[in-house]
Parts: C-alpha cells; sequence; structure tokens
C-alpha cells in the first residue's frame, strides 16, 4: 500500500474544533480519551449544549399552539431549524423536512404509509444485503402485513453491491427501493446515484437511510433526486431523539398520514378527520422542540465548517487508519469497499472482538464491538461480530496511532 502522508487538511483547525467538544477533554480510566464511536453516536460541540439549555431556560413552551410571547419564541425557533436543515440538504422546500424521533422512526414511517397507501398482495420491496436492522425489520413487517414479498440485493466478499443483481430485482412489481448510503457496518458507500437511476427508469420511488452519510459528505436531494432520505440527529452532532425525514412533496401530500393526534388535522369531528397540509400532517403530538433547534443549532455548526472541508479531512484521515491498521500482525479487515466512509470493521487472529473492545476500553480507546445492528452482514461473512473504529471531524492522527498501539497491547496480552 503507497505510503499515505500525515494528516494535513489546512481548512480544518482539527485543535480548535476539539475544543469545542466537552467530553473530548474527558478522561476515562485516568486516560485521556479516544473516542472512535462516532457511528453509534457523535459528540456535541458546546453550541448545542448551549441551545438546549436556552430553550429550557429561557423560551420553553409549545409550538404552533399559543399567542403567548414564549410560544412565539419556541415556534419561530422551531420552524428556522426546519429551514436551516432543508437548505442543508437543499430539499425544494423546506415543508419537505419532517421532524421525527431518528433514522429508525423515518423509515417506519415510510414502510407504515407505503403498506396502507401503495403495496397490493404480491407487490415487492428491495433492500441490501447490508442494510442495518431499522431499514429491514419496518419493510419485513410491512411485507407480512400486506403480503407482499421482501427482494434483498446481494454483496461480494468485498462488502460492496452487486449492481447487476440488483437490475435483475428490479420489475413492475417493485413498489420502492430502501438501501443505505454508507454501511455502518462496513463503511462502504454505495454507488446511491445508479441505484437511484435504475429504479427511476422503471417509476419506482427510492428512499435513503443516509444515517452514516449525512455527517460525512455533502447531500443534495435535488441532485441526487432521492424520493425520501433518513438521517438521526445524534450521528450529526445533535441531541438524541430527534431525526429526520425528507419526502418529494409528490409522495408526502400523496402517502397517508402515520400516527394521529394533535397538530395533524385541519378539523375534527366524529363523522370525519381533515388532515393538516405538510410538513404537520406527519408530526402528531408534541414534537422534540428543544432537539429540533438544537439540531438546526448543529447543522450550523457543520455548515460553517464546511461539509466539503470535513469529507476531504476524513478521507485522509480513514485512509491513514487503514494504512496503519495494515500493519498489526494478524489483522484483518472486514469489508474491502474501494470507496470507504466513517468507519473500518476488523478482527485479529481468532480474538472474539468483545474481548478486544474490553482491553481497548480499559486503555481509553472507545470503539464498538458486536454486529452493529447487521446480522445479516456478519452470517455473510461467518463470524460472530467485528472491532469497529468510526470516525468524525474531531478525529486526529493521534486518535489512531493510539488505537494501533492499545490494539497492540492487547492482542499481547490475548494471544
Amino acid at each position: 500500500m503507497a505510503h499515505v502522508p500525515d494528516i494535513a487538511a489546512p481548512a480544518l483547525d482539527i485543535d480548535k474544533i476539539r475544543k469545542d467538544f466537552p467530553l473530548l477533554q474527558e478522561k476515562v480510566y485516568g486516560k485521556p480519551l479516544v473516542y472512535l464511536d462516532n457511528s453509534a453516536t457523535t459528540q456535541k460541540p458546546q453550541v448545542v449544549l448551549d441551545t438546549l439549555e436556552r430553550y429550557y431556560k429561557h423560551y420553553n413552551s409549545n409550538v404552533h399552539r399559543g399567542v403567548h410571547h414564549l410560544s412565539q419564541v419556541a415556534s419561530e425557533e422551531y420552524e428556522g431549524a426546519r429551514h436551516i436543515i432543508a437548505g442543508f440538504i437543499n430539499a425544494r422546500e423546506h415543508e419537505e423536512v419532517i421532524f421525527t424521533k431518528g433514522t429508525t422512526d423515518s423509515i417506519n414511517l415510510i414502510a407504515n404509509v407505503f403498506g396502507r397507501g401503495v403495496i397490493q398482495p404480491g407487490d415487492e420491496v428491495i433492500v441490501s444485503a447490508m442494510e442495518h436492522h431499522s431499514n429491514i425489520v419496518p419493510w419485513q413487517i410491512m411485507c407480512e402485513d400486506r403480503g407482499a414479498v421482501l427482494k434483498v440485493i446481494p454483496m461480494d466478499e468485498h462488502g460492496e453491491l452487486i449492481m447487476s443483481e440488483y437490475i435483475a430485482l428490479l420489475s413492475d412489481k417493485t413498489k420502492i427501493v430502501s438501501v443505505t448510503y454508507v454501511s455502518n457496518a462496513l463503511g462502504t458507500v454505495n454507488p446511491v446515484r445508479e441505484i437511484i437511476a435504475q429504479a427511476h427508469a422503471r417509476n419506482i420511488p427510492v428512499m435513503l437511510d443516509a444515517a452514516q452519510a449525512i455527517q460525512h459528505m455533502p447531500l443534495d436531494v435535488q441532485e441526487l433526486d432521492v424520493d425520501f432520505i433518513a438521517f438521526s440527529g445524534h450521528k450529526l452532532y445533535g441531541p438524541t431523539g430527534i431525526g429526520i425525514l425528507y419526502g418529494k412533496r409528490a409522495w408526502l401530500d400523496k402517502l397517508p398520514p402515520y400516527q394521529g393526534g394533535g397538530d395533524m388535522i385541519k378539523t375534527v369531528t366524529f363523522a370525519k378527520t381533515t388532515y393538516n397540509d405538510l410538513p404537520f400532517k406527519y408530526e402528531a403530538g408534541t414534537p422534540d422542540i428543544s432537539g429540533a433547534i438544537a439540531l438546526g443549532a448543529a447543522v450550523k455548526y457543520v455548515q460553517e465548517i464546511g461539509l466539503e472541508n470535513i469529507h476531504a479531512y476524513e478521507e485522509q484521515l480513514v485512509n491513514y487508519a487503514v494504512e496503519q491498521l495494515s500493519a498489526i500482525e494478524g489483522l484483518r479487515f472486514i469489508g474491502l469497499p474501494r470507496h470507504r466512509s466513517g468507519a473500518i470493521s476488523f478482527l485479529v487472529d481468532t480474538i472474539h472482538p468483545y474481548d478486544l473492545g474490553e482491553l481497548l476500553d480499559k486503555q481509553g480507546v472507545a470503539i464498538r464491538t458486536g454486529h452493529h445492528c447487521a446480522e445479516p452482514v456478519m452470517d455473510f461473512f461467518c463470524i460472530p461480530g467485528t472491532v469497529r473504529a468510526s470516525f468524525a471531524m474531531y478525529t486526529n492522527k493521534e486518535d489512531i496511532d493510539r488505537l494501533v498501539v492499545a490494539i497492540n497491547k492487547a492482542v499481547g496480552m490475548l494471544r
């Protein structure tokens, strides 16, 4: 493997960025924290923490319901966050941005309303072999309920989708394709533009699970021409419990509501309910107001740094990590995609990933072990799970170096 130069991205001041994240200053077992579990959740910058505190201390109130000052301020901030996020993904209209609990909630929403509004017995839904459980199980439930069939795009031993097989699966029975943009278990960046183009050639809508893409690379929904995307705030430096569903207006207007309750209605009588306009049609009940506003703050923070800059830096970082990890005796990568982002999965010799993870933790290195909510991926590779190191814009070269030192020390104890 060619030598990868030292990480040097003049557009990013990593030391300055790291100071914005209070938790990165913590120690674990008396050692400085090396946080490499970013695919599970990212840490939060001070501006996000301040935004949450400011909401609860200064204008805590429900939205869309009150004429008093606090409610007006909360509503303006909440809807302002929607506009920020719409701009971030380049939605045509801010009404196409729906606040949800997260990626899982967004996918469940679309699976549910497609099942009730579109799917007939014998219809087919396509997912891929590398999906997170949240992009498998909701479709399984819907297919079982509606008598539909779930089809799976296979992958090869490198952890890449077999596109010829995908094209062969598309048919007049296919009613939606739902695939991950970036694999949470392997780091594979899928060819989503080709996936979308092939589906649209047959007038089939496409949903992207962008939970592992939105924080690593620019995502323009109009340029992609994607019908739906889902992502979570907590993987984008925002709070837990808040997420986004983007959908083209033509689809969201046509599909039925997901849940009933306050705010998603225009009028209610016991005889008939008239549903609200977008985006409120899909936002029943009191939303996570503080979470939405804080997600807007997180997105503004990312925009100020620049996703293009983050992407370029992280590409170098991942290449450096692959090079350094390759030098560890007995380490083998699980998945060798040509284009990888955000995460690297591996095993060392016959050491169980949990044992390795425990010893890394004692050295202050936080990684993830297990099947990563992607059991079919592990079954494909005939392994119980992997060790996964995942990165963010605040990850630095020293984090990678400490990971390598910690692995070598742990392996020396376990061999």
